[in-house]
């Protein structure tokens, strides 16, 4: 029994070899595959690491003195345009044939005409009431004449009488000759002549008043008259000068009163624009006679008549009309703006091609010559940020620097500090690009080799 048990201890051990060795042979079998098949994969080749640079173009620049302009907008006006409107009351007779808005009328002509009647009723009665007072004037200044001899006469008459009673008087007195009624007869008629020449000398004492008050009724009466004479003239309304209508609201037959506005008429050979800018740019920039920029009262000074270039804003092609720097007109507080007039002569508004004229209402870009900056660097407005940096190339690589902007005009910004002559600086738009980056400049000259 014990024999049995030991062959099959022996047998067990014998299985147990075979499987150890087959899970050895299995084992190494596989990692030798894995080997053979490793040696057959090629190794992938080095890769080299390089850094990528930016493309980018940039400008060199140079300090030069600049011309600035000053930029605003504004309609044009012509420069004269009157109301017309009716003085007198009536009913209009007829009115120009051609009274129609757009229509030029030269100066003088009849744009229309109130019925006159009753102001030249008005005119005869006046001249007959100067023609009354006229001969009333003359008729005082006769009798006045005529009384200051009457009044002589009289006085002499009362001389007369004082000197007979004053000798009846004394021969009866001193001397018993005559009779008590013969003094009292002669007094009586010194009375009489002493009362005569005291009326008239009133009388004539008043003809001065009576001539002054007359002449003053004369001089009320010629008013009355220039008053009506006036009145009727104002029946015929008349263009005040050659211009274009823009307002036409008169027909024949329509009654009309003082006041109400019918025609307007705008004087075309003069306009103006009046363009707001801002008053930074007023103050730093805009030229004013002798340096000044104020005159002997609070107000500005006259500002220097520069040339100025006027753009349609509707223009496609660019077309450019001249215009004058005329003055300034106002300053608003809420907007901070001050507000000029450039004014365009109707030469000068005439298109010189086949556009259009420059006529009122349009609305233009009006550029104005300002002061001359010194030693300033002209870079593109895109190259400047809101920080008021620029990207540079140095030794091929990119570097931020702050700058100091005087002025944004247009396209284009002047730097007066942060620069020096021959830097070049980036024009091509960057968004956060990397500081101290590598650039390659597209826009870079060869310089040529030597040979």
């Amino acid at each position: 029994m014990s024999d049995r048990q030991n062959e099959d201890k022996t047998e067990k051990r014998r299985d147990i070899r075979l499987r150890i060795i087959l899970c050895l042979v299995i084992l190494f079998s596989g990692v030798g595959g894995f080997l053979a098949l490793a040696s057959l994969k090629k190794p992938p080749a080095e890769v080299v690491s390089s850094e990528r640079a930016l493309k980018v173009e940039v400008t060199e620049v140079a300090a030069e003195s600049t011309a600035i302009h000053i930029t605003g907008y504004g309609e044009v006006r012509s420069l004269n345009s009157v109301k017309i409107s009716a003085e007198v009351a009536g009913q209009v007779q007829s009115v120009h044939p051609r009274l129609e808005v757009g229509e030029v009328i030269p100066a003088g002509e009849l744009l229309f005409d109130i019925d006159a009647r009753d102001y030249a009723a008005a005119v005869a009665q006046s001249q007959a009431e100067v023609a009354q007072w006229t001969s009333s004037l003359q008729r005082l200044r006769k009798q006045f004449a005529i009384d200051t001899e009457r009044m002589k006469t009289l006085q002499r008459s009362r001389d007369l009488a004082k000197a007979e009673f004053d000798r009846i008087k004394d021969l009866f007195l001193n001397n018993s000759v005559g009779t008590r009624s013969g003094v009292d007869r002669a007094e009586q008629a010194y009375n009489a002549a002493l009362d005569l020449a005291d009326q008239m000398a009133q009388s004539v004492a008043v003809y001065p008043i009576r001539i002054k008050e007359t002449q003053s009724s004369l001089a009320g009466a010629k008013a009355r008259l220039q008053r009506a004479q006036a009145d009727l003239d104002r029946c015929r309304v008349t263009a005040p000068f050659t211009g274009r209508l823009t307002l036409a609201a008169v027909e024949t037959g329509q009654y009309v009163v003082p006041g109400q506005a019918l025609v307007t008429i705008a004087d075309d050979t003069m306009l103006e624009i009046q363009v707001p800018l801002d008053s930074r740019d007023v103050r730093q920039w805009l030229q004013f006679k002798n340096g000044e920029s104020s005159a002997a009262g609070a107000w500005f000074g006259q500002p220097e008549t520069v040339a100025c270039k006027i753009r349609w804003t509707e223009d496609k092609q660019g077309h450019v009309w001249r215009g004058t720097l005329h003055r300034v007109v106002t300053f608003d507080q809420k907007t901070r703006t001050v507000t000029v007039a450039v004014r365009i002569s109707a030469a000068d508004a005439r298109s010189q091609g086949k556009g259009l004229p420059l006529v009122e209402g349009m609305f233009c870009e009006v550029e104005i010559p300002g002061r001359t900056l010194e030693k300033a660097y002209q870079v593109p407005r895109t190259a400047v940020s809101f920080k008021n940096t620029v990207f540079m190339v140095k030794d091929q690589r990119l570097k931020t620097i702050a700058v100091e902007v005087a002025r944004v005009d247009n396209d284009f910004a002047y730097i007066t500090g942060g620069l020096s002559d021959g830097d070049r600086v980036i024009t091509t738009r960057l968004v956060d690009p990397l500081e101290n980056a590598l650039l390659e400049i597209l826009n870079e000259e060869e310089k040529p080799t030597a040979e």
